[in-house]
């Protein structure tokens, strides 16, 4: 860590309401990287498990925070007060729910053309 980095306290929490991963972070921690650390950590007795960091969305101040980006890219506040957590959201969404979910929709798309296109047939 460089000299003069900013620390910050974050906790993860996930959509059944239990936090993970608390720790103290470096302001140049990357959000891919607090990804990678939750993935690895993620209970093993929870119904959903992300398999890898593009399941995984993280939600700071109602932004989905990008993999690139670190911390103070991604304007997480610091040291507002001594001792003080900041909490995430985690989302999982799978990536196989992602392309099913994708595809429905497209399909969907699809039948209301056709259908249009044949009722101007019809007429």
């Amino acid at each position: 860590m460089a000299e003069g980095e900013e620390l910050i306290q974050l906790k993860f929490r996930m959509f059944d309401g239990t936090d993970i991963g608390h720790s103290t972070y470096s302001s140049s921690t990357t959000v891919a990287t607090l990804k990678q650390k939750l993935v690895a950590e993620w209970p093993k007795d929870k119904t959903i498990v992300p398999r890898s960091v593009n399941d995984v969305k993280l939600i700071h101040a109602g932004k989905v925070l990008e993999n690139r980006k670190t911390l103070s890219d991604s304007r997480i506040t610091f040291g507002n007060v001594p001792g003080e957590v900041i909490t995430m959201h985690v989302l999982v969404q799978p990536t196989q729910l992602k392309k099913k979910s994708g595809f429905v929709v497209l399909k969907q798309i699809i039948k209301s053309n056709q259908t249009v296109e044949e009722g101007l047939e019809a007429k």
